[in-house]
């Protein structure tokens, strides 16, 4: 046999051997004969290195070192998703999207593994790349790390799509954790914490020999793309599991929600003897056509929900109660707690949100309180244990005074927070708009953290955000910990934020209430900041999905003769503040004041394609039919209900040729 052959057939061998021993847990050959057959391929790679294959399987010892992981953008955005505690609020949930789409719903049930999020992309059958989920727009490259996965095909079988991504989450199993912390107790190192928080950090180890030495799993759910031959979410488990990937088998087709609480019942009991660390159920509309007409909230799929298993609770004792100044001078009272292990974290901390939530609690320092993890994520008190309560406590009095400026506190009527009106004189408001401006959805300025921030204000060398464009590579070299390359990141990564697109820079301004989705509808409405900076409330009110709060606190903002100057400063200094020429060329008024809604398959453009022409020339994509639709963009396979609802409220139904017509 010849030696390019040689290595092939070595390399399929072992292919076949690690998906029978990782994937299907039947292993046909030992350990020791594994190891025999990987060094051969070892020697012959070596003294061959003409045949390298970038998949082949002796690469998953690991060996490559990234010193900095590049961040890459999502071809397809990863979501979040929306939870739920209750029946109650799964009934909600079913009622919401009954109303939305056709037919009958059948749910696909999968477990909710606690991992780290992965985006695997494969092309020709070969694994392209790995990215972890950042935050959902753009994540760090790690596909060296993410090789050494055994559980991780980095070549498919059978008949797979020629480019799709798949998604999923990196966990670390009981035992292998359990064998780490042995390991590393025995040679005196403080144990890991919990399973999530590990297998996330080995993601982002440098050196991908030391991730192949932890025994991970990669477990998929969820695929992703263009072409992909599957029409339900169970179908596409099953495809995922023939073309070699880990996809766990307690996945259920459940034909209503009364299926659905059956099967979180029984794993809410069961879940403690699966080998991985879960924390509920997420359920899946079963149907892709259904999940495509249900779409997207600006943060989270309308057709899946994740179903929290009740939160671990723990009692611990209040020893004060500190509070805290954010970016928008909103005042939260925090409760320092004796440090208690709460789901894998030691917890010293837990928000006690406002006034009224103290007052509701009656807490006070020394009280005993009982803790939990909401969404086993942030902690949280729910309720004080009033038979330990000492003799001698006092009621906690809120605070009247701002806790850094001592300014006087103020509260709206109808608000839950107090506020420190001191908005250009109280450092943490300043510290934190600035950090806010730098954040990675925002300006995304490179080389710029967190606590660079706090010490460029608290040394005087910034004020707003507007100060950063005029600092020096001599200013900022003589900070803590900042040597000549990160003060020359920091300079660059400032002067290349000048090329960041209007509607993120209007989202970096940080007013009250706009996030990215209302910035970018205020972008799109306005075009510059000039206009939107002249305009009222009354106006405001009339965008779509703009409400009064909203445009109060726009006005608000542009009426500051501070805000004024930082932002004529921001212009002198080259800062987007108009939507780019490009942009507007692509965007028209054809479709101003008309309200569509999108439903059925299409032929020449995809649904989401159809969205973006509709919003880029100015139309809005609504959801449900009613009286206010203009017009329904129907395609094959449209829902009877809504032709008939369109029918008896006389809105026109066009196809997509008659939409492509409407804005030639």
């Amino acid at each position: 046999m010849k030696i390019k052959e040689q290595i092939e057939a070595l390399r399929e061998e072992l292919r076949q051997h690690n998906y029978n021993y990782y994937i299907l847990d039947k292993p046909t050959i030992s350990d020791y004969e594994f190891d025999i057959k990987l060094k051969k391929l070892q020697e012959l790679e070596a003294k061959h290195p003409e045949f390298y294959d970038p998949n082949s399987p002796t690469l998953r010892v690991g060996g490559e070192v990234t010193k900095n992981f590049i961040t890459v953008v999502h071809e397809h955005r990863m979501y979040s998703l929306d939870n739920s505690y209750s029946k109650e609020d799964l009934l909600d949930w079913e009622k919401r999207i009954k109303k939305l789409v056709d037919g009958d719903i059948l749910y696909t049930c999968e477990l909710k593994y606690d991992g780290a999020s992965i985006s695997l992309t494969y092309e020709n059958g070969n694994l392209l790349r790995a990215v972890t989920r950042g935050d959902g727009f753009q994540g760090d490259d790690v596909t060296a790390n993410v090789k050494t996965i055994k559980s991780v095909p980095l070549k498919l079988k059978g008949n797979y799509p020629q480019k799709f991504d798949i998604r999923g989450e990196i966990v670390l199993p009981w035992d292998g954790f359990n064998k780490m912390n042995e390991e590393r107790i025995e040679i005196g190192e403080e144990p890991y914490r919990n399973p999530r928080n590990t297998a996330s950090g080995s993601l982002k180890l440098q050196d991908s020999a030391k991730v192949s030495k932890r025994p991970l799993e990669c477990l998929l759910y969820n695929l992703t793309g263009t072409n992909l031959n599957v029409n339900t979410q169970i179908k596409s488990l099953e495809k995922a599991r023939e073309w070699g990937f880990k996809v766990p088998n307690e996945a259920k087709l459940a034909k209503s929600i009364d299926e659905v609480l059956e099967f979180v019942n029984y794993w809410d009991i069961h879940r403690h003897d699966l080998p991985y660390e879960t924390d509920g159920i997420v359920v899946k509309v079963n149907n892709l056509q259904q999940q495509e007409e249900l779409g997207y909230t600006a943060k989270a799929p309308r057709w899946a929900m994740a179903y929290k298993f009740k939160a671990e609770q723990v009692s611990s004792q209040l020893n004060s109660i500190s509070y805290q100044v954010g970016r928008t001078g909103a005042i939260t009272p925090v409760a320092n707690l004796e440090p208690v292990e709460l789901a894998g974290t030691i917890v010293k901390r837990a928000s006690l949100h406002n006034a009224d939530q103290i007052e509701k609690l009656d807490i006070r320092v020394r009280d005993k309180v009982f803790v939990e993890k909401g969404g086993e994520i942030i902690p949280k008190i729910i309720a004080v244990d009033l038979t330990k309560r000492p003799k001698d406590s006092q009621p906690t009095k809120y605070i009247t005074q701002c806790p850094i400026c001592e300014t006087k506190l103020v509260r709206k009527e109808g608000e839950a927070q107090h506020y420190c009106p001191n908005f250009n004189g109280c450092k943490p408001q300043i510290i934190g708009r600035i950090q806010h401006y730098i954040s990675r959805k925002a300006m995304d300025i490179e080389g710029l953290g967190g606590e660079t921030v706090a010490l460029l204000v608290n040394k005087g060398l910034i004020n707003n955000y507007s100060d950063l464009y005029e600092l020096t590579k001599k200013q900022v070299i003589p900070l803590e910990r900042m040597a000549e390359k990160s003060a020359d990141n920091l300079i660059n990564g400032i002067k290349q934020s000048k090329q960041i697109p209007f509607e993120r820079v209007l989202y970096a301004l940080g007013i009250r209430y706009v996030g990215e989705t209302v910035a970018k509808k205020l972008a799109k409405h306005y075009k510059s900041i000039d206009a939107l900076s002249f305009t009222s409330i009354e106006d405001l009110v009339n965008v779509d999905e703009i409400g009064e709060k909203i445009a109060e606190s726009v006005v608000d903002f542009f009426s500051s003769q501070e805000n004024y100057r930082i932002i004529s400063r921001l212009k002198q200094f080259g800062i987007q503040m108009e939507l780019s020429a490009e942009v507007l060329a692509n965007h028209t008024n054809k479709l101003d004041g008309k309200s569509f809604v999108v439903s059925g398959v299409f032929v020449e453009i995809s649904r989401n394609e159809l969205k973006k022409l509709i919003e880029d020339n100015g139309g809005k994509v609504s959801s449900s039919i009613s009286s206010k639709t203009s017009y329904v963009v129907a395609g094959d396979k449209m829902g009877p209900s809504k032709k008939t609802k369109a029918e008896s409220l006389n809105v026109p139904i066009i196809t997509e040729q008659d939409f492509l017509k409407l804005i030639s």
